[in-house]
């Protein structure tokens, strides 16, 4: 299980690069769609890895907020990581919400958040 959760954590800090990259560009040349499929891919690595570096399995099916939950479940300290701002977390990931700069901003932030509870924590 600990060569799993590596490759979700290495996958979740791939793509939160590839936010934060296209989040350095002038705002009329950010691709929010890269963006926001990169934050949301890290969040829900993010989560899958601490899953899997616990022993449990993960499916391709579960929302961020599945995940987040059953996080809680497992460590009280979860409850600090809010996903409200993003819009897509009870659902499977999809298009639907990636439109505005300022919207996947905040995404690309709630991912962000969660790497840096994930090291201050120690757990990555």
């Amino acid at each position: 299980m600990k060569e799993k959760a590596k490759k979700h954590f290495d996958k979740a800090q791939e793509q939160l690069h590839i936010a934060n990259e296209e989040l350095y560009k002038p705002e009329e040349d950010v691709v929010s769609y890269l963006v926001c499929k990169s934050s949301q891919h890290a969040i829900e690595n993010y989560l899958k890895g601490y899953l899997s570096q616990r022993g449990f399995e993960t499916s391709e099916n579960e929302t961020m907020e599945g995940l987040l939950n059953r996080c809680k479940s497992l460590d009280s300290k979860f409850n600090q990581i809010d996903l409200k701002t993003v819009d897509c977390r009870a659902h499977q990931i999809d298009s639907t919400y990636c439109q505005s700069v300022k919207k996947v901003t905040s995404c690309y932030e709630a991912a962000d958040d969660l790497d840096t509870f994930l090291r201050k924590t120690n757990l990555i």
